[in-house]
This record gives structure tokens, C-alpha cells and sequence, in this order.
């Protein structure tokens, strides 16, 4: 079949405009990541003087991070409709957030949705798989106190205690409130026919659109960021609450992520940018924390309930192209995300800016000392 003009000039376009947009992002990669390096080296006297005003910058500088990556895909049109519980209302509160991993546009669609969220993005930790650890970002989560999890039964069990230990360490001294994980443990693709036979197995529904989710690190985080209680106080009384100044973990929020016709979006496309313009849809619902059951098997089967409840949202939205409305209700209410450009403009801006600050600063330095 002969290409028209029409089709090679498009395609031509689309290879240039994807050639344009990984300069920038590599550009953009060159000066941010070390300017938020070098920023936070020069701030550890600050860490030592006064821990809360650091841990502040560093999460204004990680949230801006994040709102550069949500720029590139921002910019070329994959935008975000959401649906479901305004989870504004609870961006000030503890919360854990469960969500539905089907490619690795996931992650870069939460750091786009969670922008305007208020301080939620400076103050959450992610947990992720320790791959992540060696791409360009990795050193910024490694700062900023995410967790890194390996994957796989022969580390299951001493992956959940490092889990434990890292979160007593990390979580409420640098004054975490979000915590957010992929309890599928892994890629839709990649995780589906296991989850099936597993299901098949031990007569559970069969699931498409979402696998069966692992609980393990959903209880350790529950089982650790949960504010115990002993007659509707916390224990330990006055001694755990000056300790912690915290109400501890308050809500469950569970999120649903869905692609028009199934078709997620990877990291290489929120890139380069070559598919067309694409509207992202993210579900939310919200459980207090006082609802999900603690013990083990209770756990599993409430975390096993709310992964069939998504393949239900799921099915009707690949149906219908809407998520349907909540019980009760005739009709679901929809959100469009925005972002400002003004703003990311200028904290791209900034970033350069700082890049060409700290060029000149070694420079200067360089021609001082040789």
C-alpha cells in the first residue's frame, strides 16, 4: 500500500515533534535532578538546626520534581478526568492510597492528579519496585524516604520487615501523610494469568481488568501507621500523642485508574508524546480507616472485595466510557483535572535557571582552586 505525502509529513511531524520533546526531557532531567541534589546538600545544616523547615523545602522541591513530569505529559495532551470522592477533602489527613497498576503511565498520571491536591504530594511516600531505584529518579526517591520493594516470594518476608522498619524511621519524621502502593504487586499484563489461576484455585471470581491484589504490605502499613486504640483513645494516652502528633492513619483511599479502550499509557509515550491527545480516568473512593478489618483473613478479604469492585468499574466504564454513579445516585459526577501552565512554566523556568546557577557556582570555584 503507497504512502501518501499527507502520511509521510505526518509521520515525519510526529518523529520530529518525539525527537524535540526526549531533547527536553533529558535537558530538563540534566538540570533538575542535580539542582535538588545540590539544593539539599547545601540545606543539611538546616536538617541538623531545625528538621521540620528541611523536610518542608525538600517536599516543595520534590512536589515541583513531580510537576515537571506531569508537565511532559500535560503538554501533549493526556489530561485527566476524575470521578468518584473529592479526596481534597482529606489531603490535610493520614491516608493510604491503593491503586489499580496496569503500565508504568500510572505512576507519571498520579504525579499529574495529585498536583492540585494540596500539600498531599510533598508529604506522600511511594512504594515501588526496587528496579526504580536505578533509573534517573531514583536518586530523588532515595532522598525523599520512598520505599523501594523487591519482588518475588524468596523476599517476601524480609521485604515487609525492612517495609516496617523503614516506615518507623522515615514516615512521621520527615511528616509523611499519604502513603501511596500498587498492591497487585506488578503490571496487569504481566501478573493476569497467574491471578486466574490463583482464583480458579481457591474459587474466587475471575478477574480481566485487575488481579488479585498481595496484602502483606497493606497490613504492615496498617498494622504501623494505624494509631492504636484503647477505648476510643489512642494507647499510651498523652506520651503517644506527643511522640507521634499524629491521629495516625484515617482513611483507605481506593483508586481506580482507567484507559480509554483499555489501552494504557507507558512511560516512553508520556515522553516522547507520539500518541494523540488521550483523557486519563481516575476513580476515587474513600474508607475510613476505622472500617478495614485488621485481622489477616479479614484484611485479605476486604482488599480482595475492593479489587472485584474495581474490575466491576472497570467493565461499565469500558462499556460506557463513564464509571457509574454511586449507590444511591442516578447519575456520576465527573471532575477535569487541570494544571496551570503559567506555573509549570515556571518552575521549569526555575529549574533551568538553577541548573545555570550551579554551572557557573563550579565554574567560579573550579577557576579558584586551578
Amino acid at each position: 500500500m503507497a504512502v501518501t505525502l499527507e502520511q509521510a509529513q505526518r509521520v515525519g511531524y510526529t518523529c520530529l515533534k518525539a525527537l524535540l520533546r526526549f531533547a527536553f526531557m533529558v535537558a530538563n532531567n540534566l538540570v533538575a535532578i542535580p539542582s535538588y541534589v545540590l539544593y539539599l546538600i547545601v540545606l543539611q545544616p538546616l536538617r541538623i538546626l531545625d528538621s521540620k523547615s528541611f523536610w518542608y523545602i525538600e517536599g516543595v522541591l520534590f512536589k515541583w520534581l513531580l510537576a515537571m513530569v506531569a508537565s511532559w505529559g500535560w503538554w501533549a495532551g493526556y489530561t485527566v478526568v476524575e470521578w468518584g470522592d473529592d479526596v481534597k477533602a482529606v489531603s490535610e489527613d493520614e491516608a493510604m492510597v491503593l491503586v489499580n497498576h496496569q503500565a508504568t503511565g500510572d505512576v507519571c498520571t498520579l504525579m499529574m492528579c495529585l498536583q492540585d491536591k494540596g500539600t498531599v504530594v510533598r508529604q506522600m511516600m511511594w512504594l515501588m519496585d526496587h528496579i526504580f531505584k536505578y533509573t534517573n529518579f531514583g536518586i530523588v526517591s532515595l532522598i525523599h524516604g520512598d520505599f523501594f520493594i523487591r519482588q518475588g516470594r524468596a523476599h517476601r518476608d524480609q521485604q515487609l520487615v525492612l517495609l516496617k522498619d523503614h516506615l518507623e524511621k522515615y514516615y512521621r519524621s520527615r511528616n509523611r501523610k499519604w502513603i501511596v502502593l500498587f498492591p497487585e504487586g506488578g503490571f496487569l499484563r504481566k501478573r493476569r494469568e497467574t491471578s486466574q489461576a490463583f482464583a480458579k484455585k481457591n474459587n474466587l471470581p475471575f478477574l480481566k481488568h485487575v488481579t488479585l491484589p498481595r496484602v502483606g504490605a497493606t497490613q504492615v502499613i496498617l498494622k504501623t501507621l494505624v494509631a492504636p486504640q484503647e477505648n476510643g483513645t489512642p494507647s499510651g494516652g498523652d506520651a503517644v500523642r506527643k511522640e507521634s502528633k499524629s491521629k495516625g492513619l484515617q482513611w483507605v483511599i481506593d483508586t481506580t485508574i482507567a484507559y480509554p479502550k483499555a489501552e494504557p499509557i507507558d512511560i516512553q509515550t508520556w515522553i516522547l508524546g507520539y500518541r494523540q491527545p488521550t483523557v486519563t480516568h481516575v476513580h476515587y473512593r474513600i474508607f475510613p480507616v476505622k472500617d478495614v478489618p485488621a485481622e489477616p483473613e479479614a484484611l485479605t478479604n476486604w482488599l480482595y472485595q475492593r479489587f472485584i469492585e474495581k474490575e466491576d468499574l472497570l467493565m461499565h466504564f469500558y462499556e460506557t466510557g463513564a464509571f457509574p454513579p454511586p449507590q444511591g445516585q442516578t447519575k456520576a459526577i465527573s471532575r477535569e483535572m487541570t494544571l496551570s501552565n503559567l506555573w509549570l512554566i515556571a518552575i521549569q523556568s526555575f529549574a533551568f535557571l538553577s541548573g545555570g546557577m550551579w554551572y557557573c557556582l563550579f565554574q567560579y570555584l573550579y577557576h579558584c582552586l586551578f
